[in-house]
């Protein structure tokens, strides 16, 4: 194979060429056929009525106001307290005491143990007088 070298071999031509002076007359040509602007302009400005403004400022004035209401209103999770569930349980009769035992492990036992605070002269007093 004959080696290629660049800039020794002689060139081909593109084949293209521009006329004389084409770029000078271009812009007038392109002119030319372009269509002529229309004198009067269809064109209606949203500022023309005050009605429309004051409509307009209002509503975006509305959603910004509802935005944070929504939003809170859409994300609230409801905490239940501890009265509601106890309610609950206690009036379902599908579920008895040794339910809640059997679910209920040592640390569970040993919160409530912390939390109930027995007085043993009120618990002698209150199984004295009452009478069954």
């Amino acid at each position: 194979m004959k080696e290629f070298k660049l800039d020794t071999t002689p060139k081909i031509s593109t084949g293209f060429k521009t006329p004389d002076n084409y770029f000078d007359t271009l812009s007038e040509r392109v002119m030319q056929h372009l269509p002529e602007p229309e004198k009067e302009s269809n064109l209606i400005s949203i500022f023309r009525n005050r009605k429309h403004i004051i409509l307009m400022v209002a509503a975006v004035f509305v959603i910004a106001l509802l935005i944070p209401i929504i939003y809170t209103t859409a994300t609230k999770t409801t905490e239940i307290d501890d009265s509601a569930i106890e309610n609950y349980l206690s009036y379902q009769s599908n579920v008895t005491q040794y339910d809640i035992i059997n679910l209920l492990d040592n640390e569970d036992i040993d919160n409530l143990k912390s939390t109930v605070a027995i007085d043993i002269n009120e618990m002698d007093i209150d199984l004295s007088t009452e009478s069954n």
